[in-house]
Order: structure tokens, then C-alpha cells, then sequence
């Protein structure tokens, strides 16, 4: 190569602009950041954009470096061969390296009548429509949440607190991720607010029409407003590519997270699956991970081995409105343990990590490479031995199949 080594990041998310403010630390590269929208998605907020508490929405020029070229705009199309990637409105856009950061989005609902009635929240625009669609309805409107992971825990309190009649379907347990007394004093702050909290082996939706979710055990829930919150699904750009996916269409990559396609492409964040074991969709994942694939980048340019995936500190955060939270403490291999923190002192830390959040991007923007805690001491080992067990998995899964 001659000149400055190209690098086309696809996404401005997290894990997106994490890498490309990290890649600022070589003189030598030209960075381009490729997003459909103008301004950054602070994701972890829009259930308070649903709420009327925050935009969810932060100015690239506050957290992405001067020097990364941003362009609005959609890629259609990855060219491996040709090394160029296709834009939905401006011609083609080649490259040196390409970091695969396109993220992820609501799944699509295979239950009759989701996609007409119920009103899906992972995306800036779903989120705006939905809060159109509340203001517009009585305060006395029946309001039901179907899922109850993170996401519809955060948007049954958020309205709930406001004085909406809100009931959370939960399709199985209150917060599959929580240990139980995380779970214990989800659900105690929920009953505090007013929430009906359906859970169990019947709590699960067979139908939503225009005034009701309809449940496996016959039940009928009058609602005037459904919220979907239940699956993530990726953009299916890498399969449409013609790169190797997994089931969900994250794209496969080794523990450097390299194509193994392509070593010229590189993922980072919720669409990205290393070695198949990809790990938990989450923020907490993809900041960390779209600094290491700005790493094995840079490696690669200096002509070094890129370092192994690595992942040493995991939990979870839930807000359960604007006066109280959970912190839930996890192991090294993302499972929940009794320890968390609550009431309170979890709201005041889950909004320290919301503002936290915009603050390591705009310190990488300012300070290439001082963003550390994809590099905590730790996670190797634990990393090993998980891959281990599933590539032993892997064969008996295979060997039960045929």
C-alpha cells in the first residue's frame, strides 16, 4: 500500500465510534465513519425518550474525533474482493481495513399481529413513534409491555411512574439475566409503581390486535398501547455480502476478531461473533470490543500479531424509573451472582454509567488510546475455557441433529 492506510468504519454506535476514535492514533490513516443518521444514539436512554426525560441523542461533534470523516449515509453492500463498500446514496467507498460495526435492531415477531400493533423501542425512530403514540393516548390508556429483559423492565417503570396503567407480560421470568434477589427487588419496586407483572410458563403472547394481547393460556389483556421489547436482530449486510454469519447474521470472526472471510475486515460490538460464542448484546460489550478491533487493526498495519479477544468484568444495569435502579454483579462468564445494588444508590449508578458512557468516547476522541478496560488483567483464562466447552458442545449438537 502507498499513501495513508484507508479504514471505513460501518456504524456509529458505540462499538463504531469507539474504534474509529481509536484508530486517530496513527498519522498515516484516514478514517471514515459511515451512519445513517447525523447524531450519535445514546441507546441506554431511549426508554427515558419514550418517558420525556432525555433526547437519547448526543452531537458526534462532542464525542467523535476531529479528524474521522463522517458520512450520512447507508451501506447497501460490502465488496471483499474489490476492498469498497456501496452507499445507499452516494456511489461506492473503498478501503485498506473495514471495521463491521453495524449493531443491532428489534427482531422480527413471528406472533399474529405484533408487527401491525405492537410498537417495537431499539431504534431512535421506533422510540419517537412510540412516544408520539402515548402523548397522543389517555393517561388512563391501558399500556402493555411484552418482554421483560432490560429493556421492557426500564419502559414499564418509566411509564408507570408517570401514572400509566401498565402491565409487563414477561414471556417467562421477570429479568432472565438478574439473580434472584436482583429479581426480588425488581419486582418489589415495580409493585411499588403499580406494575402488573405477568410472568410464569402462561405468560406468553399468542396474539396482539389493536385493544388486546392475547395470552397462551386463553387470557385476553385490554391494551391500547403494546410495547414489543422481546429479541435483538442484526442488519443482515454481512450475509447479503456474502461473508460467513452465524445463525442470528452476526459476522464470524476468529478471537481477534478478523473475518474469517477476510483479514482485511474486522467486527466489533452486537454484530460481531467471535469464534461463534459472541458475547452478551449489551453496551457494556460493545465499547470494549470496538477497541479491540481498532487494535488488531493497528496491529495489522504495523505488521504485529493483533491480541486475543478478552473479556474480564461483566453486570448489568436497570433503571426502574427515575428514582430508583439495579446494579447486578456477574462473574467472568456473565452470570448473574447474589451480589447487587438497589433502590436508590443503583439509579444514582446507572445514570453515573449513562453519562459515563458519551464520556470514554470523547476521551478516546481527545486521547487516542487511553481508553483501557478492554485490556483489565483477567478474562483470558476464563475465555479459553468457555470456547472449550463449546466446541465440544458444538459436535454433540451436530451428532444429535443428524
Amino acid at each position: 500500500m502507498t499513501g495513508k492506510t484507508r479504514v471505513v468504519v460501518i456504524g456509529g454506535g458505540y462499538a463504531g465510534v469507539m474504534a474509529a476514535n481509536r484508530l486517530m492514533l496513527r498519522d498515516d490513516v484516514t478514517v471514515t465513519l459511515i451512519n445513517p443518521r447525523p447524531d450519535f444514539v445514546h441507546r441506554v436512554r431511549l426508554h427515558q425518550l419514550v418517558g420525556g426525560s432525555d433526547d437519547a441523542v448526543v452531537a458526534y461533534q462532542d464525542i467523535l474525533a476531529d479528524g474521522v470523516r463522517l458520512v450520512v449515509d447507508t451501506v447497501t453492500r460490502i465488496d471483499a474482493a474489490e476492498r469498497s463498500v456501496t452507499l445507499a446514496a452516494d456511489g461506492t467507498l473503498g478501503y485498506d481495513y473495514l471495521i463491521y460495526a453495524v449493531g443491532s435492531g428489534s427482531a422480527e415477531s413471528s406472533v399474529p399481529g405484533a408487527a401491525e400493533f405492537a410498537y417495537p423501542i431499539s431504534t431512535l425512530e421506533e422510540a419517537q413513534r412510540l412516544r408520539l403514540v402515548l402523548d397522543a393516548a389517555p393517561a388512563t390508556a391501558p399500556v402493555t409491555v411484552v418482554g421483560a429483559g432490560p429493556t421492557g423492565i426500564e419502559i414499564a417503570a418509566e411509564l408507570a411512574e408517570q401514572g400509566r396503567r401498565v402491565t409487563l407480560v414477561c414471556g417467562g421470568v421477570l429479568g432472565p439475566y438478574l439473580h434472584t434477589r436482583g429479581r426480588r427487588s425488581a419486582a418489589k419496586q415495580l409493585a411499588k409503581l403499580g406494575v402488573t407483572v405477568i410472568d410464569g410458563s402462561d405468560a406468553k403472547v399468542t396474539g396482539v390486535t389493536r385493544d388486546a394481547v392475547r395470552l397462551v393460556d386463553g387470557r385476553e389483556l385490554p391494551s391500547e398501547v403494546t410495547v414489543r421489547t422481546v429479541g435483538f436482530g442484526v442488519p443482515d449486510l454481512a450475509a447479503r455480502s456474502g461473508l460467513s454469519t452465524d445463525a442470528v447474521g452476526r459476522l464470524l470472526t476468529d478471537e481477534t476478531l478478523t473475518s474469517v472471510d477476510d483479514a482485511r475486515i474486522v467486527a466489533a460490538g452486537d454484530s460481531a461473533a467471535p469464534s461463534g460464542l459472541p458475547l452478551r448484546m449489551s453496551c457494556l460489550n460493545a465499547t470494549p470490543l470496538g477497541a479491540r478491533a481498532a487494535d488488531t487493526v493497528l496491529s495489522r498495519i504495523a505488521g504485529e500479531q493483533p491480541e486475543n479477544l478478552r473479556q474480564s468484568s461483566y453486570a448489568q444495569c436497570i433503571s426502574l424509573g427515575r428514582s430508583a435502579g439495579i446494579y447486578q454483579f456477574a462473574n467472568r462468564s456473565d452470570v448473574a451472582v447474589w451480589l447487587h445494588i438497589g433502590d436508590a444508590l443503583g439509579a444514582k449508578i446507572k445514570e453515573f454509567v449513562c453519562k459515563g458512557i458519551p464520556n470514554h468516547l470523547a476521551g478516546e476522541a481527545h486521547k487516542p488510546g487511553s481508553f483501557k478496560l478492554h485490556r483489565l488483567p483477567g478474562g483470558s483464562a476464563k475465555r479459553r475455557q468457555l470456547l472449550r466447552a463449546h466446541r465440544v458442545e458444538a459436535p454433540v449438537a451436530a451428532d444429535r441433529a443428524v
